[in-house]
């Protein structure tokens, strides 16, 4: 059996967005996902339930409409495998707000190294032991923790604590001793109403200057202007570049893990006419189709999706 080269193995998805969001139908059956303050609507209008492939070993598989065995692509970064990402920040940006209903309730710690650390193995050791001592100075809470990749090869851990009620104050010397591997910085999370999309920014986006100096082309992705207000109240504007950071990830290497709390998100199917009863008058906060094709097989689809926010009344 010969091997396929990567060209011959990857299909290429046609995604395009439409000038205007189409939406279902009333008697359509859509998905209905329910995150906290965040209600999400999503329909698509071809629905595939057979499975095409079946796998051999860890390296092959049968594709059954053809026959053919076929050998599966290994990505040398999360980048490569745009699905595989935008899956898992999906799934981090939606347990995130399914957990966090009230900021107040919340402590945003971010954890660094003073070294150059770049083992995975140990980051996890580290955050583990960490935790551990947390929780044995009387502290009770539920935690969502995800990585993120330097440019120098070193980790950041952006940590999340979810008391009962409202955050206590916890000195930054005491969090940083309690670490004790390097720079930790804490924030409340105070008047951001969607903190699911806020944080998981920081896992896939980077700062221009970083993504140049990492050798990495921006040309090809989209670019952004934010603005921050820095503890003087000063504000100040820089660019971003929108996924960047995805090509530091190692491959299969799990972005996030959380305490066994941690809620997951409410799914359940049902009309689109319901779906529109339960989020009432709100508004959405984002709304679009986007139509999906195959040259290939000739497969196109149109997916639908809206989200509202209970607190943008």
């Amino acid at each position: 059996m010969t091997a396929l080269k990567k060209s011959q193995e990857r299909r290429t998805m046609k995604k395009r967005k439409l000038p205007e969001a189409l939406c279902p139908l009333n008697n359509d059956i859509v998905r209905f996902k329910e995150m906290g303050n965040i209600s999400e609507i999503m329909y698509s209008e071809k629905k595939n339930t057979n499975i095409s492939i079946q796998r051999l070993d860890k390296e092959h598989y049968i594709d059954k409409r053809t026959g053919e065995v076929k050998e599966f692509l290994h990505m040398d970064s999360r980048a490569d495998d745009k699905n595989s990402v935008r899956v898992s920040l999906g799934k981090l940006r939606d347990l995130i707000n399914t957990n966090v209903i009230n900021p107040e309730n919340c402590l945003w710690i971010t954890l660094t190294y003073a070294e150059n650390m770049t083992d995975e193995k140990r980051l996890y050791s580290d955050f583990k032991k960490f935790i551990m001592r947390f929780r044995y100075r009387g502290y009770s809470f539920e935690y969502i923790v995800a990585m993120e990749p330097q440019n120098r090869g070193a980790w950041h851990a952006h940590l999340i604590l979810i008391f009962n009620g409202k955050a206590p104050f916890i000195p930054n010397d005491e969090i940083s001793a309690l670490w004790g591997q390097g720079f930790v910085k804490t924030k409340g999370l105070k008047n951001i109403d969607n903190v699911g999309a806020y944080l998981t920014a920081y896992l896939g986006d980077m700062d221009f200057d970083e993504a140049v100096e990492s050798g990495f082309n921006p040309s090809g992705l989209e670019t952004k202007i934010i603005e921050n207000t820095d503890e003087n109240g000063k504000k100040t504007k820089k660019a971003i570049v929108k996924g960047a950071r995805l090509h530091l990830y190692p491959p299969k290497f799990n972005i996030y893990r959380c305490s066994r709390g941690i809620k997951k998100p409410d799914v359940s199917y049902m009309p689109y006419s319901k779906a529109k009863k339960v989020v009432g008058d709100l508004t959405p906060t984002f709304e679009r189709s986007v139509e999906i094709s195959d040259d290939e097989t000739g497969f196109n689809n149109t997916i639908y999706t809206s989200q509202f926010n209970k607190k943008r009344k």
